[in-house]
């Protein structure tokens, strides 16, 4: 399937209408029929100012970034950059096309892991 890979940088802690901004990326990435998505914590980053966020052993709450992506159509990608836009949510997003879908599923119905 040709579609978009689009991946979203925020905060580990940065919060939007009470959720981690993550977490609110994800469920709006759900409703909009988006077919999977993933969140992974960084070891370490740093953005456009120039400052490391590192985490640290004996922190609680880091200040690394996140990184939320999905491979999605391009109407579901518009949709979810524009519902981020409307939330005033400053983040850095890459968006590259992409052509994915599964492998190893076997004949008559779908791998144990789901799929497409």
């Amino acid at each position: 399937m040709d579609g978009v890979y689009l991946r979203l940088y925020v905060q580990e802690g940065r919060r939007l209408h009470g959720k981690l901004a993550w977490e609110w990326l994800l469920e709006q990435a759900l409703a909009l029929g988006v077919p999977g998505g993933t969140a992974v914590r960084a070891m370490a980053g740093f953005g456009r100012h120039g400052r490391m966020h590192e985490q640290h052993f004996f922190e609680l709450a880091g200040d690394v970034p996140v990184e939320v992506a999905f491979a999605l159509d391009a109407a579901q990608a518009e949709k979810l950059l524009q519902l981020v836009a409307e939330q005033s949510l400053p983040l850095f997003y890459v968006r590259l096309p992409a052509h994915f879908g599964t492998v190893g599923v076997p004949a008559g119905g779908e791998g144990e892991g789901g799929g497409r």
